[in-house]
């Protein structure tokens, strides 16, 4: 029986791999243990209880002011350990993170192979977003099997030199998670506060937003609510202190922008199906929230998820406030552009990207 050691660490990574670990616990031929790093902490256990999966090892290594030289080297020590305790045959990891890419080095460190889940992402730009666009390089460089979502992205492992026999197209499992948490009769009180408007769903995190950016990003949001008086915003606030200070200071005593808590998964997914429209610098919220018909002004200068642009249900706002502002009131006052955002095809799969990865991983050599 084959070894399957998954490995993740944030909110955003879990929310995409517990429904592949599901998956690959279905499998008769495939024995799979899954090890958390706790990067997050209590935003990573809120996906796995909603998911109900148990970690076999979890090596919590989040301290307070921890950066990303703590987080690294923390996991490459932790790492070392489990694999050499473990010996899996392959080592699965998801996207971009800190996490994602330590613990690839650190399976490459001991000759295992490393799946890596959501390759071939890019924007050639290590400053944007940062550090992630490095994570996603480095980790193409350890990986043996690269899980791309589309084909664009198959395409740029393709150009980079990589083996065309180790690259396969399954889709985003985020998809997938979304079939398990989205239900008609999902009830949360702040999605009934909004029921009766045009609801703005926002994010806002990235390290390269902080500052003046972000004040811009959220200036054009209120400028919006001010102006359109059926539009309500409800904003899940990062934890990182200066987001919060932030929105704090540009959101304040505005009655229609409610800054709440971050939502666990299946909060925030049924939130952005009663959503109008999602703001958002996140990136996997780009391929989520099309798979609901919603459309979504991305609010960074790049992505690394161009399917959406070119389909049709993203739109690069930028981060300048009268761009931000411009998009988001065009999509409220001409029906047809919305219509074509909101409709367009969804490129980012049909929510059986676990299955074919399974299915994969049983018949494939790593």
């Amino acid at each position: 029986m084959k070894k399957v050691l998954v490995i993740f660490g944030t909110r955003p990574e879990a929310i995409k791999m517990c429904p592949l670990v599901l998956e690959l616990k279905k499998s008769e031929k495939l024995e799979t243990l899954v090890c958390v790093t706790g990067q997050h902490r209590e935003m990573l256990k809120q996906v796995l209880d909603i998911f109900k999966v148990v970690p076999d090892y979890d090596m919590a290594i989040m301290k307070k002011g921890q950066d990303l030289t703590d987080v690294t080297t923390a996991i490459l020590t932790g790492m070392r350990e489990i694999l050499r305790k473990e010996k899996p045959d392959i080592v699965l990891v998801h996207g971009d993170t800190s996490t994602a890419f330590a613990a690839s080095l650190a399976a490459f460190y001991q000759q295992i192979p490393v799946g890596h889940v959501e390759a071939g992402l890019r924007t050639y730009n290590m400053k944007s977003p940062y550090p992630e666009e490095f994570n996603r390089q480095a980790i193409g460089l350890t990986a043996s099997l690269h899980f791309a979502p589309t084909q664009k992205a198959a395409d740029a492992l393709l150009k980079e030199g990589k083996d065309p026999e180790q690259i396969f197209v399954t889709g985003n499992t985020g998809i997938d998670a979304l079939h398990y948490t989205v239900r008609n009769d999902f009830y949360h009180p702040e999605i009934e506060w909004a029921k009766d408007s045009r609801l703005i769903a926002v994010t806002a995190h990235r390290r390269e937003n902080l500052g003046e950016p972000m004040r811009d990003m959220f200036r054009a949001i209120r400028r919006i609510v001010e102006e359109f008086t059926d539009v309500k915003v409800i904003y899940p606030v990062h934890l990182n202190p200066q987001v919060r200070k932030i929105a704090d200071e540009e959101f304040g005593g505005c009655e229609r922008i409610h800054l709440i808590e971050p939502l666990d998964v299946a909060e925030f997914h049924n939130l952005m199906k009663a959503s109008y429209l999602i703001m958002t610098d996140s990136g996997g919220i780009q391929e989520e929230a099309p798979a609901l018909g919603k459309p979504v002004l991305v609010m960074r200068d790049t992505t690394e998820r161009p399917e959406g642009v070119e389909a049709g249900t993203l739109k690069l706002a930028g981060t300048k406030m009268d761009d931000i502002y411009r998009e988001c009131r065009q999509l409220l006052t001409e029906p047809e552009i919305y219509r074509r955002m909101s409709e367009a095809r969804n490129p980012y799969g049909d929510g059986t990207a676990s299955i074919k990865i399974r299915k994969i991983l049983e018949d494939i050599d790593a």
